[in-house]
């Protein structure tokens, strides 16, 4: 096995590597930690692909890692013929650093190898590359995002002929060709020109894109009248979505102002710490135009998407004139609560229609669903796993897919694209928030509508970051922590059942009976009280994170927040981070 010392000389002396990647390595020669950092793995291809840090190295992301990542799925594709080849790659890629390099590296790695690749000419969302992927019936996608993480990371996700990201066992099969390279030296990509010239490097075709905007305007079911009543600012945060995002918007009859100082890509978020909706002061310049709007009308939403506008934010207007930031759990129970309600008044609700949500996503929705007839299916953490679940309901028939969605704002309404969409979301939420207003309500008035239906659910989530090596024996420690001394209960509040998805089993705490988990194995402890509530702790699978989600039910909001927030201190103190 080759040595993280090994690895760095050929590194940084190899006339393979770059000027820029040798100089910046031969910088760290006095540093053995530094480089024993940089190479003591190879990033992993998860079921979503790679994800990491910029810079020169195996354990980082840069032009040499997307190589040898597009060589092993150019591996994976040729056994299965040479009509898959032609078949081809579709590309896409986000404003991010280094983002349209690592898309023509990996343009150019596939052309070498005979596979057909089409790259747009210019950024792209996910869930259109996603969508592209079923419109131009690839063998596989590739896109180079690293979704909402700070400016220095980047990514290589890959998806296959369904629209859906690689499923496990298909990502199997790439990391292990990655890890059977042996030589990262042999991996030589075409010259943009010849692969041009060769037919390998292909434009993505305009009607793509509009095959796209004409799918989801399908999706509004409002009055055009009411369409026009809504007032909508929106963010871009400097990524993919300003343009779909807008044209969706306005080509189905809303009213869209974007933040200027965010609308144009930038790699750096320079107005931001980071660019994730999910952060409260990504909004602050949104707000601040919001409420300088003395004697116009004002917005009725603010909405923001992350740089690969697969995330959608939502701030809704109250009565009081300010604005709450709703969350993932929220937002996905009032598009629940829409898409079902209209397809009951236009009685095309299936007899065998689902929703889909994943473990660590709020139990809203159960009520939601008992009272439309339809059922509420889970899948693990990832977005991924919905798709796989749409999928598995084309081929059975099983189900209908009606939504899906997860905590960390993500949504869909729709098979045509198989992730996560900021573009659709948009739709879908300005489609809810007009319902409502030409009601007389806000989307405030909504939720709130939804708690006394449901129940006052109040969720939580906290990151603790553990980066490096050190970080990832930390992270195994605490996990085995909670399995060797598992907690019984959370600030008062008793476990029911606890579920270990790496043993495949549970317990129901009253009376020891165990029981089989249906979902796969996975490194997840999920805590889960009478009422719907729970804890869940699980590692993160695309950054150095240890992530607690807390779900709580309360007498009424403020209960359900207090109590919230006493489980999330509980459960840190009995690992230890409080």
């Amino acid at each position: 096995m080759t040595t993280a010392a090994e690895l760095y000389r050929l590194w940084s002396q190899d006339p393979y590597f770059d000027e820029e990647t040798r100089s910046e390595l031969l910088a760290l020669s006095g540093d053995p930690a530094a480089i024993e950092e940089r190479f003591y793995q190879m990033l992993a291809f998860g079921t979503g692909g790679l994800r990491g840090v910029l810079g020169a190295g195996t354990n980082r992301m840069n032009r040499y890692m997307v190589r040898l990542a597009s060589q092993a799925l150019a591996d994976s594709i040729r056994p299965l013929g040479e009509a898959a080849m032609a078949r081809g790659v579709v590309i896409a890629h986000d404003s991010r650093r280094c983002s349209r390099e690592f898309a023509l590296e990996a343009a150019l790695t596939l052309a070498a190898n005979g596979v057909v690749t089409y790259l747009w000419d210019s950024l792209r969302p996910t869930p259109m590359l996603s969508f592209a992927v079923r419109e131009l019936g690839t063998t596989a996608g590739v896109v180079i995002t690293a979704s909402h993480n700070p400016p220095e990371y980047n990514g290589y996700k890959v998806y296959w002929e369904d629209g859906g990201q690689v499923p496990p066992d298909r990502a199997g099969v790439i990391q292990a060709a990655m890890r059977a390279i042996g030589d990262i030296r042999t991996i030589r990509p075409m010259a943009e020109a010849e692969a041009r010239a060769r037919g390998l490097l292909r434009p993505v075709p305009p009607a793509v894109d509009e095959a796209y905007i004409r799918r989801l305007l399908e999706l509004v079911t409002c009055a055009l009248a009411q369409r026009a009543g809504l007032r909508i600012l929106y963010t871009p945060l400097h990524g993919s979505g300003y343009r779909p995002v807008v044209t969706a918007l306005e080509r189905a009859g809303f009213s869209v102002t974007v933040v200027a100082e965010q609308a144009e890509p930038d790699p750096d978020f320079p107005t931001v710490a980071k660019p994730n909706p999910e952060e409260p002061e990504v909004y602050e310049i949104a707000l601040r135009y919001a409420t300088e709007r003395a004697g116009l009308e004002p917005f009725d939403l603010i909405l923001a998407t992350d740089p690969d506008a697969d995330r959608l934010g939502v701030l809704a207007r109250d009565r009081s004139g300010g604005y709450r930031l709703l969350t993932g759990n929220q937002v996905g129970a009032l598009l629940t609560d829409q898409i079902l309600r209209a397809r009951a008044a236009a009685c095309t609700l299936p007899a065998n229609g689902c929703v889909i949500k994943t473990i660590a996503t709020s139990n809203m929705v159960a009520p939601l669903c008992r009272e439309y007839g339809v059922d509420l299916l889970e899948t693990h953490t990832g977005f991924k796993f919905i798709g796989d679940k749409i999928k598995e309901f084309e081929q059975t028939g099983e189900h209908q897919f009606l939504f899906g969605f997860e905590e960390s704002y993500g949504y869909l309404g729709a098979t045509f694209v198989r992730d996560k969409d900021a573009v659709m979301a948009a739709l879908l939420v300005a489609d809810a928030a007009a319902h409502h207003k030409a009601e007389g309500r806000t989307l405030v008035d909504a939720l709130e509508a939804l708690w006394r239906r449901c129940g006052y659910f109040q969720e939580g989530l906290h990151n603790v970051t553990l980066p490096g090596k050190d970080g990832q024996a930390r992270i195994a420690a605490l996990m085995a922590g909670l399995r060797a001394d598992p907690p019984s209960a959370f600030a008062g509040v008793p476990v029911a059942f606890r579920d270990d998805y790496a043993a495949g089993t549970g317990v129901e705490l009253a009376t020891g009976r165990t029981y089989p988990l249906a979902l796969a194995r996975a490194d997840v402890l999920h805590y889960r009280f009478a009422d719907g509530g729970f804890v869940m702790v699980r590692p993160s699978g695309t950054e150095p994170k240890l992530k607690i989600y807390v779900s709580v039910v309360g007498p009424d909001e403020a209960g359900a927040v207090a109590l919230r927030d006493r489980v999330m201190a509980d459960a840190l103190a009995q690992m230890g981070l409080a």
